[in-house]
């Protein structure tokens, strides 16, 4: 996508703000970026996010990386990784990371966290089945603390197993003796992350941007 003065072409940056909510000037300074990222190419794989420094010391870099093509985030089906993605799809992956709009009423307010937890709860289900298991929350848990050396990989795995009890508490009520809790479903996601921030504290920065917009 060249972003030019043409009929042609301002509309469809016309029609990728209704589609993102990004504005003109958002859109033409994410495509600067794009193409940093894409060498100047029409799409992107994920070694082009090699070397991004932030993303190089996050430890769940490569979670993040790979939510950017995953099907479920893309909107193009309920399982599956895209082996490379346009910049409309990069749009719409950025998009879940746009703060909320001063001039949202509440539904659209209510929308908008919603879609940005679904992002969040599609990084914990890695094997798009709907729910995340003990051993996925596990692994991310592990991954999270894995730069903390006061913290062994045993202990990673009791803080995960706990969280996943006390998941189970806030969605089940008082569990059975027999009672197996299989998994958090996106219904229980919602539930546990009931009042937290979500808005302020998912942000994306390591695109270097300079808007606040993207990045604060």
């Amino acid at each position: 996508m060249g972003i030019a003065h043409s009929r042609s072409v301002s509309k469809e940056v016309q029609e990728l703000e209704g589609k993102t909510g990004f504005s003109s000037d958002q859109i033409e300074q994410l495509h600067r970026r794009f193409k940093q990222l894409s060498g100047d190419q029409p799409t992107i794989r994920k070694e082009n996010f090699n070397n991004v420094p932030d993303l190089e010391l996050n430890p769940i870099g490569s979670k993040i990386v790979r939510a950017f093509f995953d099907h479920r985030n893309l909107r193009k089906g309920p399982s599956g990784l895209a082996d490379e993605i346009n910049f409309e799809d990069f749009l719409t992956i950025m998009s879940y990371f746009r703060p909320i709009d001063t001039n949202m009423d509440e539904e659209q307010v209510a929308q908008s966290r919603k879609e940005k937890l679904r992002f969040l709860f599609h990084m914990y289900d890695a094997d798009s089945d709907g729910r995340i298991t003990l051993e996925e929350y596990r692994n991310v848990v592990e991954e999270l603390l894995s730069g903390n050396q006061h913290i062994e990989k045993e202990s990673a795995g009791s803080i995960a197993e706990g969280a996943m009890m006390e998941a189970a508490s806030v969605c089940l009520g008082q569990m059975e003796p027999d009672q197996v809790y299989e998994g958090i479903t996106f219904e229980d996601f919602l539930k546990i992350l009931q009042g937290i921030d979500i808005e302020s504290k998912m942000h994306i920065c390591f695109l270097n941007m300079e808007t606040l917009a993207l990045c604060h």
